[in-house]
């Protein structure tokens, strides 16, 4: 096999490959044998016709394309070795000549992978602002503690708070005409948390039991249906029932109640020591993310388009997950956000995940750091952990998606070199 190398903008380069003759027949007796297998043809047994049966049958242009989907795989193989590419997609072939008693021509293109410009990754100095434990954070945890545990009862003699829960009917109208599925019986809303249309729960408020009252809203111009978007509408009300939180009191003895306290000072330390773990846990984490942020910031890299479109292409499908476990679809998004603004903001981060993952791998062959067999195991333990189910029950559904294994490597060695970068580089909190 002879090879011709020309290399091309956007770190491609083009191949020439020469494969003589006899090993260019080779493939295509050996793609009539496969061929054959599968192939029925009267008056023959499976993979028992002659060659010249089997031509006769599929055709010589079908035989050689499986011939070339055969050999191209070992192909290319060799040409990546013998030529040490750093490729970063699949050769593809651009043309090819294939006459049966000639040389096999094949002219492919292969992408490589950019050159990284490591700008100083170690020995740096960098300020990082200080979280701040906001002054208020206790005694929203208190609270927040407070409400998990408050009781909720019914109340006979006031009007509804915007503080309550209520259950009522509701009977909805616009244009005059009712609306679909914009009834309902004893629903329960809660007045503080109401995800309605903007200005119905506050309308709710100051109501007496068993009070009948019509509420007056618009629908938002962008609303799910169309035909009601932007229109006025008038809703027939019924308050049924009030129900409102009662918060337990802060003392010792609610304390002993919730977990291993005696006391409430107990109970504030143990807030005091998680909002602590809490601060320097996110000086940890902005402090890592200047450092990776300054590395690769200084890195020069020159990334071909058709790099950053793959990424791109891969955040698409993960944002269609991400639409689909909310309930939403990819046309509902596009409507809502228009394509081009989706597209737009995608393609950036596309950019930014590219250059990232080429800075990581460039700073890992500089510095020796690779993935041992334990440290991926441990990853896969972490994972199967997380979606509590036993390791093997994992693999063998992970082993269904393409690359996931490469992917998860791929994350362990991202956060290898992440602390590598933080632990050869100095961050003052200031």
């Amino acid at each position: 096999m002879n090879t011709t190398i020309e290399k091309q903008d956007g770190n491609i380069v083009k191949v020439d490959i020469d494969i003589p003759a006899k090993d260019a027949v080779n493939f295509y007796n050996q793609a009539v044998k496969r061929l054959a297998q599968y192939v029925n043809i009267p008056g023959f047994r499976k993979g028992k016709a002659p060659r010249n049966i089997i031509e006769q049958n599929i055709g010589e242009e079908r035989i050689k394309q499986e011939a070339l989907e055969g050999a191209l795989p070992r192909i290319f193989s060799e040409v990546i070795r013998e030529n040490e590419f750093d490729v970063v997609a699949q050769p593809y072939v651009e043309s090819y000549s294939y006459k049966i008693g000639e040389d096999l021509k094949i002219t492919a293109k292969i992408e490589l992978r950019p050159e990284v410009i490591l700008g100083e990754y170690k020995g740096l100095t960098i300020e990082v602002p200080e979280y701040k434990i906001p002054d208020d954070d206790m005694q929203k945890s208190i609270d927040a503690l407070l409400e998990q545990h408050a009781s909720t009862v019914v109340v006979t003699d006031r009007k509804t708070l915007g503080t309550d829960t209520v259950v009522f009917d509701f009977d909805g109208y616009s244009d005059g005409e009712k609306i679909e599925h914009g009834d309902a019986k004893n629903y329960t809303l809660d007045l503080a948390h109401s995800s309605f249309i903007p200005g119905f729960a506050e309308q709710l408020a100051d109501r007496a039991l068993g009070e009948e009252f019509e509420i007056n809203v618009t629908f938002p111009e962008e609303y799910h249906e169309k035909k009601l978007a932007g229109k006025p509408a008038v809703f027939k009300c019924k308050i049924n029932e009030i129900r409102t939180k009662v918060l337990p009191e802060l003392n010792d003895e609610f304390v002993q109640k919730i977990g291993p306290f005696k006391t409430v000072d107990e109970l504030k330390a143990d807030i005091q020591k998680y909002l602590d773990t809490r601060k320097a846990d996110i000086d940890r984490t902005n402090s890592e993310k200047a450092v990776f942020e300054k590395v690769t910031g200084d890195a020069k890299v020159d990334i071909q388009q058709s790099m950053i479109d793959r990424e791109a292409d891969q955040l698409v499908e993960e944002y269609r997950q991400r639409l689909a476990m909310q309930g939403f679809s990819w046309e509902q998004a596009v409507e809502a956000q228009g394509y081009d603004n989706i597209m737009k903001d995608l393609k950036e981060d596309a950019q930014v995940r590219v250059k990232n993952s080429l800075v990581i791998d460039k700073i890992a062959k500089e510095e020796k750091i690779t993935v041992s067999q334990e440290e991926f195991g441990a990853k896969l333990a972490e994972l199967s952990r997380m979606y509590q189910m036993d390791t093997k029950t994992m693999v063998k559904q992970l082993s269904q998606t393409p690359g996931v294994f490469n992917a998860i490597s791929q994350q362990v060695l991202n956060e290898k070199v992440t602390q590598f970068l933080a632990d050869n580089n100095t961050v003052k909190l200031v």
